[in-house]
């Protein structure tokens, strides 16, 4: 079953990253596959159940996404009504004062999630419909947080510390490939793009890559309408019709 072979690669993915350390401007590392497991396991049995025509593959956890649900681009909404996951969240181990971790309780909303699953929700109805060929993963599943309580993301890493990170990841990323089987795997984003790009050559891949528009409110593009620019990319591959 692929489900069973992504919570073994997320299992160890998790230890393998354990020991890492990082160096500042990261203050705090959160790692969502230890106190949201609850939540992640459940999204991968549910929906990693079958291969996948599509794999989107995200960079890291959102402050109010995965880092509070456990799950990729995470938005509490989605993941608790449209997804129907809704499993206890612990806390981890030290946790900055200004990014709680309150897990479905949290009230502010992850923008990007919210655009990304809301979207597949009005393109395919139910979440079922939406996972029989397709699936969400993250490339990276540490939440790296600044001592002021900004947060910092993998691409800012000195590269001695994002070769060993990576290391790690590409391997996960390709378990997962292996395990879903998909026609496309699709960066959302540059970053993730890479990413997707490394593991196709890594694995002398039958599958291709491709990029979406990130969905991230930092992105101007993305705030005139993200749905109409992904939908246009995704057509234009031959994904969509």
């Amino acid at each position: 079953m692929p489900a069973d072979a992504l919570v073994s690669a997320a299992l160890t993915l998790r230890e393998s990253l354990r020991p890492l350390l990082f160096a500042e401007p990261v203050d705090y590392v959160y790692q969502p596959l230890d106190y949201a497991w609850a939540p992640h396991e459940a999204y991968l049995r549910r929906f990693g159940g079958q291969t996948k025509r599509v794999v989107f593959i995200g960079m890291n956890p959102g402050p109010f996404g995965m880092t509070q649900t456990g799950v990729p681009f995470g938005e509490i909404a989605a993941v608790r009504d449209w997804m129907g996951i809704r499993e206890p969240v612990g806390k981890p181990e030290r946790e900055h004062p200004k990014r709680p971790v309150l897990g479905f309780d949290c009230p502010q909303s992850e923008v990007s999630g919210r655009r990304l699953w809301g979207h597949f929700a009005q393109r395919f109805g139910q979440a079922e419909a939406f996972f029989k060929d397709h699936f969400v993963a993250n490339y990276c599943p540490l939440v790296f947080i600044e001592s002021g309580g900004r947060n910092f993301t993998p691409d800012k890493l000195p590269a001695a510390e994002a070769a060993v990170l990576n290391q790690h990841c590409d391997t996960h990323l390709q378990t997962v490939i292996t395990a879903l089987k998909p026609e496309w795997v699709i960066g959302v984003g540059a970053y993730a793009e890479a990413c997707a790009v490394r593991a196709h050559e890594a694995m002398n891949g039958s599958f291709k890559t491709g990029r979406v528009l990130h969905p991230s409110p930092a992105s101007p593009a993305a705030n005139r309408d993200w749905a109409g620019a992904a939908t246009k990319q995704l057509v234009k591959l031959g994904i969509w019709e």
